[in-house]
């Protein structure tokens, strides 16, 4: 059984003095185990094969970063694995678009466009509105949701005329600056 101690001192000879039986060793102390967990995690036995050879290349080429200080040598393999896994996870994930198993569109209206695009605008508007402070939002809601007059939002609110006026005015003006920030509207 390997300690700790001499699987750090066959990765000082692989950093110093690139010892070629040192690294045949902990290759065959670490590649099984490295195997064994990379299949545990979901990998497939040739995707597990290719990021152990990955891993192994790494401790070759940067053996000389590992500092037995911060880690196990054991833990920094394990994480390049985990790591590299997750890599590949990106790298191999197809994010394309393929007209054969797209479900046919039955609705052939030309507002179709339209309305979609309606229905972002009004999300966009909705997250947008979210920004705002709540009692923003809530004059917003009375003016345009409720269809109430400023002199009726004030009325209900006790708030001056004016300073209803301004904080809708402000609102707006906030609104405004995000959704053209958002590409939702032109800037004027």
């Amino acid at each position: 059984m390997t300690t700790h101690d001499e699987l750090g001192a066959l990765v000082l000879a692989v950093a110093k003095d690139r010892d070629r039986a040192a690294f045949v060793t902990l290759f065959d102390y670490f590649g099984p185990r490295l195997n064994a967990y990379l299949l545990r995690l979901g990998s497939d036995p040739g995707s597990a094969e290719e990021i152990l050879q990955d891993v192994m290349t790494t401790l070759w080429t940067k053996a000389h970063l590992f500092d037995p200080t911060k880690s196990s040598i054991a833990t920094w393999l394990y994480r390049i694995a985990r790591n590299r896994r997750i890599d590949t996870l990106r790298r191999d994930r197809i994010d394309y678009f393929d007209p054969l198993d797209a479900p046919e569109i039955a609705d052939d209206d030309p507002e179709t466009d339209r309305k979609i695009d309606m229905q972002f605008r009004e999300d966009r508007i909705r997250q947008s509105l979210g920004s705002l402070p709540e009692e923003q939002v809530t004059l917003i809601r009375m003016a345009f949701f409720d269809d109430l007059s400023h002199s009726e939002i004030a009325q209900r609110t006790g708030l001056p005329l004016g300073t209803v006026k301004s904080r809708i005015r402000l609102a707006f003006s906030k609104l405004r600056r995000k959704l053209e920030a958002d590409g939702v509207i032109d800037a004027v």
